[in-house]
């Protein structure tokens, strides 16, 4: 299970700034609805946030059967936005995903019949299941969060999330994402098994009662508009200039290190900075730290970075070249 990326408990602790406090509160309100159904999923949680606030989109990777589909769910409703659920097949067209034009015999003319992208958080399950085409039809709708059908345009409304969903054991009939469509998606989250204690417990959960009614009892804590003034809060969390190169060295290291046959871009540069500032205002802070660059700097990186083929066959994980990074570049003081 994915390290949880609270701060060490020997730095000191900061006075939140009265304009980020509500941020600080919102976090906390939404992890206490969701812990009414998820068990141990705090460091999930911090990073949908984290992603949440800083408008990015969500890769989650894991067998079947860790809650990833229920996390997303949970999700939307806390939010109190619209939700969609796309499960991802081979014979899923693009139409299927963004809408078609359809003709009304009345007025003679066609209408657009938005497809299920357009609501606020969409679910994707089993993103790599889809061909090419319609993997494709995603290119437009997740960076400039629009659809352009029969050469109209149709903005999408804001917030705007698509959190995915993908199987890393079973790889038949499954379709290997491009790294275009890797690079939109701004962390990569990897769920791993629960512990003993955590698994004792969703089996005294699931004794107790109905896991759908669960669902169904959790509150709505924060509306479209509330999210929109946190996204503002945290995007006036202060970066100094030395942070912004840590962060610019750390992505140019991935970009020559010998283990990795592909580097991160400038839109992980971009990543990690928007995500440790998002993730700064959750922790109730107006101001970057190393911490939080480094708390970010394998979720942004991970999807973005291959390593090559001899690294891969001596066990090499992406997070290892990254942990190896951040020890290499100096941390600023």
């Amino acid at each position: 299970m994915e390290a949880p990326i609270s701060p060490p408990s020997d730095l000191p602790m900061t006075t939140p700034h009265a304009d980020l406090a509500p941020v600080a509160a919102a976090a906390a309100r939404v992890h206490d609805a969701l812990g009414q159904v998820l068990v141990g999923q705090g460091d999930r949680i911090e990073l949908l946030l984290a992603a949440l606030l800083a408008d990015g989109h969500v890769l989650i990777e894991g067998v079947p059967g860790v809650a990833k589909t229920l996390t997303a769910r949970l999700l939307a409703r806390v939010l109190d936005v619209s939700f969609a659920r796309i499960q991802f097949t081979p014979d899923l067209m693009p139409s299927d995903v963004t809408g078609t034009s359809v003709f009304n015999p009345q007025d003679a003319a066609f209408s657009f019949r938005p497809g299920p992208i357009f609501a606020h958080l969409v679910l994707i399950d089993e993103i790599n299941r889809a061909p090419a085409k319609t993997q494709a039809a995603l290119f437009e709708v997740m960076e400039e969060r629009q659809v352009t059908v029969d050469g109209t345009t149709h903005p999408l409304a804001p917030p705007f999330m698509v959190v995915a969903t993908q199987n890393p054991l079973e790889h038949e009939g499954t379709y290997r994402l491009p790294e275009a469509q890797l690079d939109r998606f701004l962390f990569k989250i990897v769920v791993g098994f629960p512990s003993l204690d955590e698994e004792v417990e969703i089996l005294e959960r699931h004794e107790r009662g109905n896991l759908m009614l669960a669902v169904n009892d959790v509150p709505r804590v924060l509306t479209a508009e509330g999210l929109a003034e946190l996204r503002a809060a945290a995007r006036a969390v202060h970066a100094e200039p030395v942070l912004r190169t840590y962060i610019a060295q750390i992505v140019q290291e991935t970009r020559r290190h010998p283990a990795l046959d592909l580097g991160g871009s400038p839109r992980a540069s971009v990543g990690i900075l928007m995500a440790g500032k998002a993730l700064a205002a959750l922790r109730g802070r107006d101001f970057l730290i190393p911490d939080d660059v480094q708390a970010v700097a394998a979720p942004v990186l991970r999807h973005r970075i291959r390593l090559t083929p001899d690294q891969e066959m001596d066990g090499k994980t992406p997070d290892d070249i990254v942990a190896d990074i951040l020890q290499r570049v100096p941390v600023p003081r």
